[in-house]
């Protein structure tokens, strides 16, 4: 028996929830167009076999579920309803890749192979088979009357279509239980990336959003046997649970590839502007600015500036002062300053007195070429200390004072320097 107030209230408040089966096609076509590159180059390799099927045959249910796409698939074939056994074994071949891609994902390439290799095929076969029984069904069911929206609640009594939509929801809802164990199994690992570990969360979600529209499907089928009208599950609630568990799924496949591509990008560009002090501070010396590409990668980019800045070090090394940068060291020190970062703070003050050199001319050359390794080694720390001023100045003006006296720091040793004695002649001001 139908309750009219029941089916009418909730249906018309859940049609605002309704999701258009275009936004996950959309989502999924983003996240194959993301692997797409990948599964060209490296096909041989069953994950992402796994990952590219998956994405297919996910944007394949969106495309062919429409309603839109649904009556053309009927109107074009002229088979009444034949779109439903077709979609149905979409869904069943979606749900199998969701089970492949878990096993390939977590077994890993070489772990466990046999048994990776043993449980695709079984996974393969049972599926297979369930595709084969969807269209022995429907060609046993009498379905006449086309149904776009509301075919799975109209033939629910109907034999052998009734056998039919128990079966696609049956292994449905036994793959997501499945998949969504694993991972919530796997989730809990320890050692796992982080952003493999977000995708997930994003995929966990995804199946237990599934799940939903298993449960929507099952519950207005089952009203449908018992006389009631729950439609409204099946035409507003399912549908949307279906559009956002995919969303949900694609989102969880594209986090782990574009973060960690995105973090590495970031690092590298990180790098890069790391280094402008410096690389700005030697404009003077080379006279122009750093090679500049716009369409050159961020790790070409860094590998320029790195070279433009060794090259302007190299240039400049006539006029390096290791008398001054032994003293800028130690006075660091007496500043607070931890070592390597006394050091660091002692080649910028170095560096610093080196390009007034050069910029007064060939007067300020020192006669000796002092050891250049320290700073072609570690222009981060360098170009970081260039970013502190006020204790670079500190430094410069410690420095500047003659020593009165031997104190502690003149018998330290300066990272790759020879150990200095009292009494000895290495590094005195003569």
């Amino acid at each position: 028996m139908t309750h009219p107030q029941l089916a009418s209230g909730p249906a018309e408040f859940f049609t605002g929830l309704y999701i258009s089966f275009w936004l996950p096609g959309l989502v999924l076509g983003t996240a194959l167009a993301i692997k797409l590159p990948s599964l060209v180059k490296l096909w041989r390799d069953p994950l992402l076999r796994a990952v590219g099927g998956l994405l297919l045959l996910a944007c394949a249910v969106f495309v062919f579920a429409a309603p839109s796409t649904i009556a053309w698939t009927n109107r074009v074939t002229g088979v009444p309803n034949i779109a439903a056994p077709w979609v149905y074994s979409l869904i069943t071949a979606l749900s199998a890749s969701w089970l492949l891609l878990v096993i390939h994902w977590r077994n890993g390439r070489t772990e466990r192979q046999a048994q990776t290799r043993r449980a695709t095929r079984w996974v393969v076969s049972v599926y297979a088979a369930v595709v084969v029984a969807l269209w022995v069904l429907f060609a046993l069911a009498d379905v006449p009357v086309e149904q776009i929206e509301d075919l799975d609640t109209y033939y629910a009594t109907t034999p052998f279509m009734r056998e039919e939509i128990l079966l696609y929801l049956i292994v449905h809802t036994v793959a997501c239980l499945i998949t969504a164990r694993l991972i919530w199994t796997w989730i809990r690992t320890d050692g796992l990336d982080g952003w493999l570990r977000w995708g997930l969360r994003f995929l966990s979600v995804g199946y237990v959003t599934n799940l939903l529209f298993s449960a929507a499907k099952f519950t207005a089928i089952t009203a449908r046997w018992t006389g009631h009208d729950l439609n409204w599950l099946n035409t507003n609630i399912a549908p949307s649970a279906a559009c956002i568990g995919a969303t949900m799924v694609a989102v969880g496949i594209i986090v782990p590839h574009a973060g960690q591509y995105l973090q590495e990008r970031w690092l590298v560009n990180r790098r890069r502007r790391s280094l402008a002090p410096l690389a700005r501070l030697l404009r003077s010396v080379t006279g122009r600015r750093e090679p500049l590409a716009l369409r050159a990668t961020p790790e070409i980019r860094l590998i320029r500036r790195e070279t433009y800045i060794r090259d302007a070090l190299l240039q400049l090394s006539r006029h390096l002062d290791e008398d001054l940068r032994r003293r800028s060291y130690d006075s660091a020190l007496a500043l607070g300053a931890e070592p390597d970062r006394a050091q660091a703070l002692a080649a910028a003050v170095t560096i610093l007195d080196a390009v007034e050199a050069e910029r007064r001319g060939p007067e300020g050359d020192r006669t000796t070429a002092p050891d250049t390794a320290y700073l072609l080694q570690e222009i981060y720390a360098v170009s970081e200390a260039l970013r502190a001023p006020d204790e670079i100045t500190a430094v410069r003006a410690r420095a500047a004072v003659p020593a009165q006296a031997p104190s502690a720091h003149d018998y330290s040793v300066f990272p790759g320097d020879t150990p200095r004695t009292p009494g000895s002649t290495a590094g005195r001001q003569g």
